[in-house]
């Protein structure tokens, strides 16, 4: 997983929660999908800023993704602020798909 961050037992807290995020056209979750690019900590603010992006730019379940993305940071880390930001910047690809991601998918 290639995921950026400023705190990493922080960050790994987040993946596992995140993991409950399922892409409902695909059946996988963001973690393994690749869809999470940052994870950013601002622990003196309680401000939590999330980089992600979707398989693709019109995806019709977007909007659905970003709010359980934004849910479950919430429930994971009660009191701060969590801010969703979507980036295309580099775009999705298949070689994002984490092993047990590709296994899970038969690839």
């Amino acid at each position: 997983m290639n995921v950026i961050t400023n705190n990493s037992i922080r960050c790994t807290i987040a993946l596992e929660a995140l993991e409950q995020v399922v892409d409902p056209e695909i059946g996988l979750n963001v973690v393994d999908l690749g869809l999470i690019y940052q994870l950013d900590f601002d622990e003196e603010h309680k401000k939590i800023f999330v980089t992600m992006t979707l398989t693709t730019q019109f995806c019709p379940m977007g909007e659905s993704i970003t709010a359980a993305v934004k849910r479950v940071m919430e429930h994971t880390f009660p009191g701060e602020e969590v801010r969703v930001e979507l980036s295309f910047d580099p775009p999705w690809s298949h070689e994002r798909i984490s092993e047990e991601g590709k296994h899970f998918l038969n690839q």
